[in-house]
């Protein structure tokens, strides 16, 4: 494949690679979490189900898509990326809120689990899955009845999405301020296009 002329790479800069940032990785296994979640634990014709699952995907997939539009478009990435940041946040209140109706608990901010789980950096969802099937075990062992142990492993499960959803808003939050700093810095599309046609009029 020939070399791409350098002129064009400063019009069209790489773009497109969102499995590289830690955003999209942090958005995407929340979804496939989600997933697991609301088939094993949200009705199936509640209307709830639907809408978590959507807003995780709508998570990952807003910025993937954002990524796609940054050789051309930074507002439109910085709007997606967006668009995935508010997604993720709705998605960590359905969290909150299946907690609550239940009269869950919700770890406090200085719980220990919430630290562990976030040193753990699983990027899969049997990861997360061994580690809260290793907290149940660790708090209630063998000695729990049928009912008791599905409602620990919800709560349980419930808690490390919430957590995990916490630490994908960061990340994307942290994207959004670089995308705005890049953006400020370099300009965008329009921008570029104008100082490369003003160099080779210069030179021309």
């Amino acid at each position: 494949m020939p070399a791409r002329d350098p002129k064009y790479s400063l019009i069209l800069p790489p773009s497109g690679g969102f499995r590289k940032l830690k955003s999209f990785q942090l958005a995407q296994l929340v979804y496939d979490i989600t997933v697991r979640f609301v088939i094993r634990y949200i009705r199936e014709d509640s209307r709830t189900r639907d809408q978590m699952e959507q807003a995780a995907r709508s998570g990952a997939q807003n910025i993937a898509e954002g990524s796609m539009f940054s050789a051309t478009s930074k507002k439109i990435e910085m709007n997606l990326t967006n668009v995935a940041k508010s997604s993720l946040t709705e998605l960590k209140l359905d969290y909150e809120d299946f907690l609550r109706h239940r009269k869950m608990s919700l770890w406090a901010n200085d719980d220990p689990r919430r630290a562990e789980l976030v040193a753990k950096r699983f990027t899969t969802a049997d990861e997360v899955a061994g580690w809260v099937k290793d907290v149940h075990e660790r708090g209630q062992g063998g000695t729990a009845s049928a009912t008791e142990k599905n409602r620990s492993f919800a709560e349980l499960s419930a808690n490390a999405a919430h957590v995990l959803c916490g630490v994908a808003i960061t990340m994307t939050d942290r994207q959004l301020t670089s995308l705005a700093k890049t953006f400020e810095k370099e300009g965008g599309f329009s921008e570029r296009l104008y100082r490369v046609r003003t160099e080779a009029r210069r030179y021309s």
